[in-house]
C-alpha cells in the first residue's frame, strides 16, 4: 500500500480537511470536511467542500467515509453533501456522540433521537474499520468534547481537536462535558504511540502569522508542544487549561455548528413555509 495524505485548508475557521487514500488501490476516506456558512445572512455554500470532491473526482478515488473526529463547534461539516456525488459513502464518528447529543438536544431543546441513528456508523474504541486497503485504528481522546476520536491509519494520526501545532499547544476543553483531565489522558495516550508516528491536525492558527502547517510527530510534540509536553504533570495542565479556557470567546459559529453537526451534518427539517431555522438561546 501506498499511503498518501492530501490536505485542504479553510481559511475562515482555520480547519483542516484531508483526504487519505492509498495510491494503488485508490481507496480513500474524507475527514472533517467543511460547510461554510454565513452566519450573518444564513447563506450555505460548498466553496470549501467543492476542492475536495474536485480531487476524489480527478484521482479516480474511492471513497469509503466521511470520518468526523467530534462534532465541531466552529464550522458546519458538510459530510451528509458527499452522498450526492458518492451515493454508497458513509458517515462515522466516535460512539460517544450520543452522550453529545443528549447535552446539546436539552440545551437546543431539539426533537430528534438522540441515538446516534443520525450517523452512519458509529465506532468504537480500538475499533479496526477497513475502508478497502485502508486499515484504520480508532483512538478516544475526549476532553475538548467527550466524544473526541482520532483515527491512526498506518504511521498516520489524525487527531481533531486534541492536539495543534507544538505552537499552538492543545484544544479547549470549556464545552458542556469537556474536561481538561480527560485531555490530559488522551493526549498522554498519542504520546505512547512511536516518536515517529505523524500527527495531523484538525485546525492550524498560524501564530505570529507563519505559514500553514498541518503535520508534527510525537517526538515533535512532547518536546516542544507549549502547553502540554511529555514531562508536563496533569497538575499543571489542568491549572493552565482551565484558566486559558476561562479567557476564550465563544466561537464564533458555535450554536448553528453544534445544531447541524451532533445530527450528522443535517439541517433542521423544514417548517411549514419550507424554510429551515436554527435556534440561539437568548440567556
Amino acid at each position: 500500500m501506498k499511503l498518501q495524505i492530501q490536505h485542504f485548508f479553510d481559511a475562515g475557521t482555520s480547519t483542516l480537511t484531508y483526504v487519505v487514500f492509498d495510491q494503488d488501490t485508490r481507496d480513500a476516506v474524507v475527514i472533517d470536511p467543511v460547510w461554510d456558512f454565513d452566519a450573518a445572512s444564513g447563506a450555505l455554500s460548498t466553496q470549501s467542500m467543492q476542492p475536495v470532491i474536485d480531487f476524489i473526482k480527478i484521482n479516480n478515488l474511492r471513497p469509503h467515509y466521511v470520518m468526523e473526529t467530534h462534532a465541531h463547534a466552529d464550522h458546519l461539516s458538510s459530510s451528509q453533501l458527499f452522498k450526492n456525488f458518492f451515493p454508497d459513502i458513509k458517515v462515522a464518528i466516535g460512539e460517544r456522540i450520543t452522550e453529545v447529543q443528549k447535552t446539546f438536544k436539552g440545551i437546543f431543546n431539539m426533537e430528534f433521537s438522540a441515538t446516534g441513528e443520525d450517523f452512519d456508523l458509529l465506532l468504537k474504541e480500538n475499533q479496526e474499520l477497513q475502508a478497502g486497503s485502508l486499515k484504520i485504528r480508532v483512538l478516544f481522546t475526549p476532553g475538548h468534547t467527550p466524544a473526541c476520536a482520532s483515527y491512526l491509519i498506518e504511521d498516520a494520526l489524525f487527531s481533531g481537536d486534541a492536539l495543534f501545532m507544538p505552537d499552538s499547544g492543545t484544544g479547549r476543553c470549556d464545552f458542556p462535558a469537556g474536561s481538561a483531565e480527560k485531555l490530559y489522558e488522551s493526549v498522554m495516550k498519542i504520546y505512547s504511540l512511536p516518536d515517529t508516528t505523524r500527527i495531523f491536525v484538525g485546525h492550524d492558527y498560524q501564530p505570529n502569522g507563519r505559514e500553514l502547517k498541518c503535520q508534527t510527530t510525537v517526538a515533535e510534540e512532547k518536546s516542544q508542544n507549549i502547553q502540554l509536553k511529555g514531562q508536563t504533570t496533569k497538575e499543571d495542565f489542568v491549572k493552565f487549561r482551565t484558566a486559558r479556557d476561562a479567557t476564550l470567546a465563544a466561537p464564533k459559529l458555535l450554536l448553528p455548528s453544534i445544531q447541524v453537526n451532533i445530527r450528522g451534518g443535517r439541517l433542521p427539517d423544514p417548517e411549514d413555509n419550507g424554510a429551515r431555522y436554527l435556534k440561539v438561546p437568548v440567556k
